[in-house]
């Protein structure tokens, strides 16, 4: 079955919010077997809606179409479907009728005639209950297509699919297919070093695929199976899995929806060591991650954001004339810092990070992005300098994310 998927309204294409309805509704249908083939996004204009609706219904079986059902000026969408299947627009008294009893019992809302403009349906069309708000959804078919409408607002979406659309659509398939997914998470390599790394693994001929989305500074490769069975598609992922954690290696530090703060924190309680922080151009960035984890009290002794000279000598030991003779941002002084912090605070473990964040503050012998990591322990001192790239925000957070991952190198070696 051919889905496509038609997001209505202003707020989407001028950036103020973001179309969050079609990444739910095809995960929903990959879920169920089907796929979409077509997202589209339009203003609150009624001939491009009409547009939209034409094109969509010539090369899918069935549309979805989100927003526009509300009661105001620019809630355009049951006119322009009435407009673009030849239907005339009329009061459905179910609908006027579901709007006053929502109304009513929603204690932000008043009981008013204006409503009554959600109640307003394209002739012959199927009312689609909406159990959580006023709008009404409603389906009707044109040329052959299926053309869903349902209301923009997310959680009153989610559940008319999931009760309605979807029960709807999986009764009229003829023919069932499985689609399952895995999610591998890295971080370290380039896309284009991934993409090498990963080269043959998918089949496509097959029905196995392989995609790389970049989320900076972390990558996801999703690993997408097609076929008639759950037994087949399990054939399919479970070889390309482990080829995929094969070829990755290191790189790899998560599947599915695990974060690295969670990643970490089980190496952390699994280990049973602790951990100190002295965070200079991160400012803290480090210990917002690691806390970000419930229970990391466990392991998590204390952080400081020793951003001056003065706090470095004073809360980490580190000798003025080290400070005066390197620089702050150098191999000796986050070497100091990583010790100090792990001495103040009694920690297995000492992170430190200092560096030059930018916008200013660089040189020609430690330009804008030099940043220096350090990681102390017990049987010894690692010290390595890096060169990011970016603005200040985007230094600031691969930083935080090296330093990370080094502890999460280190403790799953450790193990």
């Amino acid at each position: 079955m051919r889905i496509s998927i038609l997001s209505i309204g202003d707020e989407l294409i001028c950036g103020q919010i973001t179309d969050s309805n079609s990444a739910v509704i095809s995960a929903a249908l990959i879920d169920r077997g089907l796929r979409v083939q077509r997202h589209v996004t339009v203003g609150d204009c009624e001939p491009d809606i009409i547009d939209a609706l034409a094109d969509l219904g010539r090369g899918s079986d069935a549309v979805i179409v989100t927003g526009g059902l509300g009661p105001t000026a620019d809630d355009l969408t049951a006119a322009a479907a009435a407009r673009a299947t030849g239907r005339r627009l009329l009061l459905n008294e179910e609908a006027r009728s579901h709007v006053r009893d929502m109304s009513g019992k929603l204690a932000n809302l008043i009981v008013c005639p204006l409503n009554d403009k959600q109640a307003m349906i394209p002739s012959k069309a199927v009312l689609v209950p909406n159990p959580t708000g006023t709008a009404c959804g409603f389906y009707l078919t044109h040329n052959g297509n299926f053309m869903f409408f349902l209301p923009g607002v997310p959680s009153e979406m989610q559940r008319m699919l999931n009760d309605s659309v979807i029960p709807f659509l999986m009764e009229r398939v003829s023919k069932k297919r499985v689609i399952r997914c895995e999610h591998l998470n890295v971080f370290g390599p380039c896309e284009a070093e991934v993409d090498r790394l990963l080269e043959g693994i998918a089949r496509p001929a097959l029905g196995l695929q392989l995609g790389i989305c970049v989320s900076f500074p972390a990558m996801r490769i999703t690993l997408r199976a097609e076929a008639d069975s759950e037994e087949a598609v399990a054939a399919l992922l479970a070889p390309a899995v482990k080829m995929v954690r094969d070829r990755l290696g290191d790189y790899l530090f998560s599947l599915g929806e695990v974060t690295l703060d969670e990643t970490l924190a089980a190496l952390f309680r699994r280990q049973v060591v602790t951990l100190a922080l002295a965070e200079s151009c991160t400012g803290g960035m480090i210990a917002q991650h690691i806390t970000s984890v419930p229970g990391s009290s466990l392991y998590f002794l204390e952080g400081a954001v020793t951003y001056g000279n003065q706090a470095k000598m004073h809360r980490l030991g580190v000798e003025a004339q080290l400070l005066a003779e390197r620089g702050a941002v150098s191999k000796e002084v986050a070497a100091a810092m990583a010790k100090g912090i792990r001495a103040t605070a009694g920690s297995d473990l000492g992170l430190a990070v200092t560096g030059i964040a930018g916008p200013e503050g660089g040189t020609d012998e430690k330009p804008v992005g030099t940043v220096f990591i350090s990681l102390a322990a017990a049987e010894g001192c690692w010290t390595k300098r890096f060169t990011f790239g970016g603005s200040r925000d985007e230094i600031r957070t691969i930083t935080a994310w090296t330093a990370l991952d080094w502890l999460r190198r280190y403790l799953a070696g450790r193990g």
